[in-house]
Order: structure tokens, then C-alpha cells, then sequence
């Protein structure tokens, strides 16, 4: 299947996760997709996949934090000669730990994962945008926010602080950029993802939740490309989403 546009996935995981579950879904819609996480092993992987099932797939390794894999990453997207149609920022860690027992170092390592990547990309994939807007018709940079992008919860000082950041910088690019044609949304996961994180490592606390207790992945990846599909006269910045038994 030859390609017209691409995306880029950051932060890419296992298949069953999120990340993953973008790509799969921006490739079906016949888009070149750049696979972007720091294993080689799993971005390869998911690439065969993709490839096998007739679509494209081009898998990259970076550390989002890191200036030189930034600008590494940018140059294999630009060598491609395709547009970059949609990006995805979907980096991000999680550590649950009492803030007395936060290190210095923790903290600033998982802000700079969860907020700091987010800037340095950003500003790559934007000024790459604003050079091909002769090409695509339709501009999306899209981040992946959580329950604590928007509250702070007790034993999450660390993760809150990244993600409410990342959403602040969202909100600002996208008051900034939305109105030069590049559609800026923010996507709040306010509940847990039925994925290989927590259906294998925390099983029996993922069936604890039920039925239709965790979020579909497919479920997710749906929203993520209706925000794309959007008219531009009708922009989302941002949405929610929580299964539907979720307590909010």
C-alpha cells in the first residue's frame, strides 16, 4: 500500500498498549506510520506486524528527552519526503510513591518524560508542519494526558506535576498554532487501559474491575482519529475518556 501522508507515534510500547494500538489504527487509514520508543525490539516488532497486514510502518528509536535523538527522529521523518500529517505525544511513566520518599532525581526524570519530551518534539514536529502545509490539507499534534493532567492525587506529586504541565503546554500551542491551520488536542485517559501493563502485570486487579471496567484500546485509537477527522471550523482541544462505570 503506497502512502500519501504519515504520522508519528512517540512513546511505543508493547502491541497491547496504547501507543501501538495508534499506530495500528493510523496505518489501516493508509498512513505511513513512524514508530517511535526507545526499544528497538518492540518498535521493530510492531512494524513487522503492521507491514505484514498491508500497511507502512518505519520503526525509530529515541529518547524523547534527548535534543539529538529529537532532531535524529525528525530527520528520518523528513527523508521519507511525506507529510507529517499527525503526531502523537505519548510518552510517559508512572511511579506511585509518598512525596516525602521522592527524590530529586526522580522527579525531575519523570517530568522530563512526561513534559519536557513533549516541548523539545514540539517544537521539531511544528516547524516541520509549518514547512509542508502546502502539501496535506490537515495538521494534527495530538498528546495523551491522564486523570492526572488535572488532579493531583495523593502518592502521584511526580506524575501530577509532569502531566498537568504537559497539558498547560498544550493549551498554549494550541492557542498559538490553532489558528496558523494545526489542530493542537489534549486527551485526558481518565481510568485504566486494557493493555499488556496491566492485563498481564496486574491481572487480578484488572479483573477486579469488570466488565467493560478498563478502556478499550481499539475504543481509544477511535477518538484519537475522529479528533484528526474533525472540520476545522468544529476543533476539539480536549476530551476525556473514562469507561463508562468510572467514578469522576
Amino acid at each position: 500500500m503506497s502512502s500519501k501522508t504519515s504520522a508519528l507515534v512517540m512513546g511505543v510500547g508493547p502491541e497491547e498498549g496504547l501507543g501501538g494500538s495508534l499506530c495500528k489504527r493510523f496505518a489501516k487509514e493508509g498512513m505511513t506510520v513512524f514508530v517511535c520508543g526507545r526499544t528497538l525490539k518492540k518498535v521493530e516488532n510492531l512494524c513487522t506486524i503492521i507491514n505484514d497486514t498491508s500497511g507502512n510502518a518505519i520503526p525509530i528509536v529515541a529518547d524523547v528527552t534527548n535534543v539529538d535523538d529529537v532532531i535524529n527522529m525528525m530527520k528520518v521523518i523528513s527523508k521519507s519526503n511525506l507529510p507529517l500529517e499527525l503526531a502523537v505525544y505519548n510518552a510517559g511513566n508512572n511511579r506511585p510513591e509518598s512525596f516525602l520518599d521522592v527524590t530529586p532525581e526522580v522527579f525531575v526524570s519523570m517530568w522530563q518524560v512526561l513534559c519536557f519530551g513533549g516541548f523539545l518534539t514540539s517544537q521539531a514536529i511544528l516547524r516541520l508542519m509549518i514547512e509542508q502545509q502546502e502539501m496535506t490539507s490537515k495538521q494534527s499534534l495530538f498528546f495523551t494526558g491522564a486523570s492526572g493532567s488535572i488532579r493531583g492525587k495523593a502518592g502521584f506529586s511526580s506524575f501530577a506535576s509532569g502531566k498537568g504541565g504537559l497539558r498547560m503546554l498544550a493549551q498554549s500551542i494550541a492557542r498559538e498554532f490553532g489558528p496558523k491551520g494545526i489542530h493542537v488536542a489534549h486527551i485526558i485517559i481518565d481510568g485504566v487501559i486494557k493493555g499488556d501493563k496491566v492485563v498481564k502485570g496486574f491481572s487480578e486487579y484488572a479483573k477486579s474491575l469488570g466488565e467493560d471496567g478498563l478502556l478499550d484500546l481499539e475504543a481509544i485509537a477511535d477518538n484519537y482519529w475522529h479528533l484528526h477527522q474533525q472540520h476545522k471550523t468544529a476543533w476539539t482541544q480536549e476530551i476525556d475518556l473514562r469507561p463508562f462505570k468510572e467514578t469522576f
